[in-house]
């Protein structure tokens, strides 16, 4: 699973992807040399990545469904919003776990991995779609 926190120390760190409402990507050097990506968000605990892409997809299933919060859910569990969002939606979710991807979860689905991948081109067009609108009410 995505880590909440890490041990090794930052050395460097920059926001990778910047978004609406005070929602970031923040790229940062690890003491031992790795790069990790941290979604970070108002009333968000926060939770690290090693690769951009699910932390991107991670944002975009952020805005999706409005926000949610992981804490409490436990080591398996889905945040009640995101279960209810719909099968696209969870599926997103879950390919940003550790261990699982596209071909993971076409077969858990009984799915082909395009159908996977077109349901987590949904979920990132419809959260665009949502920042956008966000952006244009004047939430920045």
């Amino acid at each position: 699973m995505p880590q909440p926190d890490t041990t090794a120390a930052p050395t460097d760190s920059s926001t990778y992807r910047e978004y609406i409402l005070d929602v970031r990507i923040v790229e940062r050097t690890t003491g031992d040399g790795d790069t990790r990506y941290r979604f970070e968000a108002p009333d968000h605990q926060g939770i690290e990545f090693a690769d951009p892409e699910m932390a991107t997809l991670y944002a975009d299933v952020y805005f999706d469904v409005n926000g949610f919060q992981e804490a409490g859910t436990g080591d398996r569990g889905v945040p009640p919003t995101v279960i209810q969002a719909g099968r696209d939606t969870l599926v997103a979710y879950f390919l940003t776990q550790d261990g699982v991807d596209v071909h993971w979860a076409a077969s858990f689905y009984g799915e082909k991995p395009e159908k996977i991948e077109r349901y987590v081109s949904r979920v990132s067009k419809r959260s665009k779609k949502i920042r956008e609108g966000a952006k244009e009410r004047g939430h920045a």
